[in-house]
Parts: structure tokens; sequence; C-alpha cells
């Protein structure tokens, strides 16, 4: 099984990407969607022990919990610490059952993949990938964005140009959503095609 490693600056479509490839019998494990799993049960207790004030009615105040970390590396580092190994033990399950299943591949969905070091975790790495303009308006099109708070979270971010050159395929989204998905179909043929 080809494990392909989906990767993505903020903004750049990597959600709507991941959703193409499970419109094309691709299962997928969203490190997101686990991170928000672990904030409502699993990783509540050892993230109240260290930051008890982003906890509110027994789960993760999410706003609450980047006003603290956000500012501060360390702090960014402890919840990264507690979070990750979380996170890795699901995407191991994920994949040992898509083994088990007989899936000719499986995306595992990681948004700071080079940026943890995380290219072994991945046989193909997939960068979804836009302009420059394009990224910048649709995060400040989120509920609650700042154009500071997009400016620090991009500043924690490798670059997009670097990304894209440590890719083994690029998924560009600022032709709009068909042409993305002809994409998504072309990388699944030509791997495919790399398999026989």
């Amino acid at each position: 099984m080809v494990i392909i490693g989906l990767t993505g600056s903020i903004g750049m479509g990597k959600s709507t990407t991941a959703a193409m490839f499970r419109d094309e019998g691709v299962p997928v494990h969203d490190s997101d969607a686990t991170v928000r799993r672990l904030y409502t049960g699993p990783g509540v207790e050892e993230i109240a022990r260290h930051f008890p004030d982003a906890i509110s009615n027994g789960s993760v105040d999410r706003p609450k919990l980047a006003s603290i970390v956000l500012p501060s590396p360390e702090k960014m580092r402890l919840l990264e610490s507690i979070i990750h190994p979380l996170v890795d033990n699901s995407r191991r399950d994920f994949v040992t059952r898509c083994v088990a299943a007989g899936y000719r591949f499986c995306v595992v969905d990681i948004p700071l993949l080079f940026e943890i070091g995380g290219e072994n975790l991945a046989d193909v790495i997939v960068v979804v990938s836009a302009a420059d303009a394009v990224q910048e308006a649709r995060v400040l099109a989120r509920p609650g964005m700042t154009k500071e708070k997009f400016l620090a979270i991009r500043a924690k971010q490798i670059p997009n140009a670097e990304k894209r050159s440590r890719a083994h395929w690029v998924i560009d989204t600022g032709g709009g959503i068909e042409s993305a998905r002809q994409q998504v179909r072309a990388s699944l043929r030509a791997l495919a095609q790399a398999e026989k």
C-alpha cells in the first residue's frame, strides 16, 4: 500500500483536497480532526494539567489555548509534546487498518508534515498550494481571523515555495475546485502506474 502524505500551509485548500481523495475512494486520516477529537476527550486531562485556563466545560477552548501558546514557543512546544504522540498513535492505527482492509492507497493529512520532520511518515508527499494572494484572501475570510494572526501562523510554517520543491506532487488549488479535482485524479493515476 502507498501512503500519501498530504500537506500544505494554512489556507491552501488542503481539507478540500483531502475530501477529493476521499471522493476517489481513498481513505484519509485527518490530523486536524484527530486533534479536535482529542480536545474534547483523550487529551483534555493532560492539557488541563499544563494549561488550566484553556479548559471550558470539560473540553479545550481552542481560541483560549491559541492565545496562550501562540505567543510562546516554549508553551507551543509543550502542547505539541502532549498532542503529537496521541496523533501519531491514531495515524499508525489508521494505516494498520488500511493495510488490513487491502487498500491500494491511503492518505495521511498532516498540516505540519515538513515542520515536524515527518517526510518518513509517507511514501509519497503531495503538497497543496496556491498563490500567496489566494492564500491570504482565503484565510482572512475565516471568522475571527486577523492579518496579524495570519502572519504569525504563516511565519511558523515552512515557506510554500520550499514545500513545493520538496513534494513528489503538487496540487495547485488556485484554479478552482474542478482543476484541483483533475489534479488529484492525475496524481492517483500516476501513482497507480508507478506501482506496476
